[in-house]
């Protein structure tokens, strides 16, 4: 044996493997245990495959429409139509859900128009939905949507609709016609 070499010991290693938890016994539960490692069953098929466990619900296809939803500080309209525009679905504004005309633009008047909305597109068969969200914009009106936008976005969401893009289609001038205020502006 050289000088520099490291002698071989006959030890075994120490073993990395921990010993399993108790299974619970058969006795306790009235059912044949059917759970699995990792999303399998006993059998190794994927999990709502093997015989006994519920079976997997079907997705229904999607068929899509878009939600043009016009959210100014007055108002929250939401109009739901096909997935080409033309032919309209569902049409609810803030105004047609609360009494007070103070109330028509709050996030709670959205919210139920778009619970509205959803049910009526549901039962027309419109399970997914493109956002097109809208302010008053122009050259005059604000270019930022009212508080009623994301309200209704997140009741349509929560009404089970598939949410796909979310698009802003504020109308933003190019170049505009002459402003309110006068050649002074506003005076504050």
């Amino acid at each position: 044996m050289a000088e520099n070499e490291i002698p071989k010991t006959s030890a075994p290693r120490p073993s990395t493997v921990r010993p399993s938890a108790p299974r619970p016994s058969a006795s306790r539960t009235n059912t044949p245990r059917t759970g699995g490692y990792r999303g399998t069953s006993r059998t190794g098929a994927p999990r709502g495959a093997a015989n006994g466990d519920r079976p997997m619900r079907k997705r229904l296809p999607l068929r899509w429409g878009i939600a043009h939803i016009y959210a100014s500080y007055n108002n929250t309209i939401i109009h739901i139509t096909d997935i080409t525009g033309t032919e309209s679905i569902a049409r609810v504004s803030g105004g047609m859900v609360v009494k007070s005309d103070r109330m028509e633009s709050s996030p709670t008047a959205a919210m139920i128009a778009a619970k509205k909305a959803a049910q009526t597109a549901r039962e027309k068969g419109i399970n997914a939905l493109n956002v097109k969200v809208k302010a008053p914009g122009g050259h005059n009106g604000p270019n930022n949507p009212g508080p009623g936008a994301q309200a209704a976005m997140r009741a349509l969401s929560r009404m089970g609709i598939r949410i796909g893009t979310i698009q802003d289609i504020t109308p933003i001038p190019h170049d505009r016609c002459r402003m309110k205020g006068g050649r002074r502006g506003r005076r504050v």
